[in-house]
């Protein structure tokens, strides 16, 4: 499930302390990013579940997308050792975010 993000520093430190971690931007007003929520949500937690999830409302927390440099929504940002390694927005492949996950998730978490 994703973790409503509230500030920030809150964001920055699920960065920090998380091995990956997904952060997930989107605003009340986008219909796309209420369709593609659960669908992500599903995608992380049966295939890559070490991934944290993090959940911005961009329109309330506008200095967490700045920061970012996030303009549009949707926008999934994905980090691994709290750099951004994976950035997409607006159209969004569940199946293209899969491969793009599935590379360095399988190299940090290798067992």
């Amino acid at each position: 499930m994703f973790t409503e993000i509230h500030s920030l520093e809150e964001f920055n430190t699920l960065k920090q302390e998380e091995s990956a971690l997904l952060g997930y931007f989107s605003t009340e007003a986008c219909n796309v990013c209420k369709v593609l929520k659960p669908k992500v949500a599903e995608l992380i937690q049966e295939e890559f579940p070490k991934v944290k999830l993090a959940y911005v409302k961009s329109d309330i927390l506008p200095d967490v997308a700045g920061q970012h440099q996030v303009f549009a929504a949707p926008t999934i940002l994905v980090f691994f050792d709290g750099r951004e390694t994976i950035r997409k927005s607006r159209n969004i492949g569940i199946d293209e975010l899969r491969r793009e996950i599935s590379r360095p998730y399988s190299m940090i978490f290798s067992e």
